[in-house]
């Protein structure tokens, strides 16, 4: 899981480890041991922020037309495919 700086407390952490999730959160400037994290990987984080952002301009995927989870499912992928195609 990648996450911003807000998420960085050793309880969300201990939370994430509970369910067997790898976070790449980097540590907030107030930490008296910095815990590390891997910096290559963190510069995506908004990469996938900005995809959720156009997601949300489609008024489809937004509201939520689609009742049924496989047929959302199934926008929300084309979406992706679409998102990233074309800004490729």
């Amino acid at each position: 899981m990648i996450a911003e700086r807000g998420y960085d407390s050793n309880p969300f952490r201990a939370a994430l480890v509970k369910r067997g999730i790898a976070g790449c959160i980097s540590s907030k400037k107030n930490r008296k041991q910095p815990i590390p994290h891997d910096k290559a990987l963190y510069k995506q984080r908004p990469r996938v922020e900005n995809m959720f952002g156009r997601f949300k301009d489609r008024r489809r995927t937004a509201i939520r037309y689609d009742r049924c989870p496989t047929i959302f499912f199934g926008a929300i992928t084309l979406a992706a495919i679409v998102t990233f195609w074309l800004k490729q």
